[in-house]
């Protein structure tokens, strides 16, 4: 077992040189191809924020995010997603988790996301024939505890409640917008986990579609996926009946910044420059809080009772890019509740995009086990305690 370990441990350090040096001019926002990678399936999820790759109890649709987070508590689970989006658009989901004895945990799924029916035109204006535009995300992921407690030079085990976990997941992606703008590519996620049972505490690191093109779009004309890292943190009080977390996202990009079409300087009306050491500082504080803002999501899980959880997001980034001004109101926010109604776990997540709409969630979940065995777990078991 150590040596299986040690071998895993070489593994991902070559890995992580790797993706750094071939990483290391990656570009975000809109030069990337793929996007769809980056959207959020999981009602769970879009109701914390978007982002939440820390929380570690049994719900499978969280390792399609962090892969590091399978366990075999959630074997042979099943989880299905149906998404009402901006602009009509359609994106369904779903995730099988199955664990293996000293392999791991394996989980697979699969995204459909159908833009919509248009239609296509010459150049008289006379309709020629109609077209579909969609998106298939096939996802294959695998997860493994690595170290169950802490071990010191003494070569003694010192059981701290501490275990780190590690997940890859691999994605194939078909991307179809018009019979002649067909695009097929590849991605590997890398995650690991941190978790201590005793203080409720888990921290996650994720490396993000780290991909190829395999097929383009344009011939010769290859574009970067959306290449990302992410640390996440959450952490329950004992006796608390809320979690807190935050996710910090694009890590390898400091300013995330970009120029706002609405500012009101010009040519005409020229900055005013900070002339004291206050107004210097007091300036620099502002921008730097700014730029650390726009990496951070926060999301919050409102225990109720043991099968109800109400939850809120924030996303900082979304808000400040997204809103009009004089008109923010629920940008960047988001809502969402979860229950458990017998063997089925539901929740439901209405995220603020922008303020002429957002995106309706919806996601079940369900023990397939339980249906043949007297096997029936609790809500989130991990935050219960």
């Amino acid at each position: 077992m150590h040596a299986m370990n040690r071998n895993i441990f070489r593994l991902l350090i070559w890995l992580l040189l790797s993706v750094t040096f071939f990483t290391s001019t990656a570009q975000i926002g809109g030069n990337n191809t793929y996007e769809s990678l980056n959207l959020i399936t999981s009602a769970r999820i879009a109701a914390l924020g978007g982002n939440a790759i820390s929380i570690k109890d049994d719900d499978v649709d969280l390792a399609w995010q962090n892969p590091s987070l399978l366990s075999p508590e959630m074997d042979n689970h099943f989880v299905l997603s149906f998404i009402d989006y901006i602009a009509d658009i359609k994106y369904t989901s779903f995730v099988y988790s199955k664990t293996y004895k000293n392999v791991g945990s394996f989980a697979a799924g699969l995204n459909y996301l159908h833009y919509g029916t248009f239609q296509e035109a010459d150049a008289t204006g006379q309709i020629t024939r109609s077209f579909t535009a969609q998106d298939f995300i096939i996802n294959i992921g695998w997860g493994r505890e690595i170290l169950p407690s802490f071990k010191f030079a003494t070569d003694k085990e010192l059981d701290l409640d501490s275990s780190f976990f590690v997940g890859a997941n691999l994605k194939f992606i078909n991307s179809t917008y018009h019979f002649d703008y067909h695009s097929m590519g590849i991605a590997l996620d890398l995650a690991g986990t941190y978790y201590n049972k005793k203080r409720n505490l888990t921290i996650a690191v994720l490396i993000k579609n780290i991909g190829y093109q395999l097929k383009p779009y344009r011939k010769q004309n290859r574009e970067p996926l959306p290449f990302e890292w992410q640390l996440g943190i959450s952490h329950k009080l004992k006796h608390a009946p809320f979690r807190l977390m935050a996710n910090f996202n694009d890590l390898q990009k400091w300013d995330l910044t970009y120029e706002d079409p609405t500012a009101t300087s010009s040519l005409f009306e020229p900055e005013t420059e900070d002339t004291t050491s206050w107004q210097k500082f007091g300036t620099a504080l502002k921008s730097g809080s700014d730029k650390f803002m726009r990496h951070t999501v926060i999301g919050v899980e409102l225990i109720i009772t043991r099968a109800m959880i109400i939850r809120f997001g924030y996303n900082y980034r979304r808000r400040k890019e997204m809103l009009i001004i004089g008109k923010k109101g629920f940008t960047g926010f988001s809502v969402g509740l979860g229950i458990k109604i017998k063997k089925f776990h539901i929740s439901y997540a209405r995220t603020g995009y922008h303020i002429s709409g957002g995106s309706n969630h919806f996601t079940i979940r369900t023990d397939l086990s339980a249906f043949y065995t007297k096997k029936n777990k609790d809500v989130y078991p991990f935050i219960m305690e």
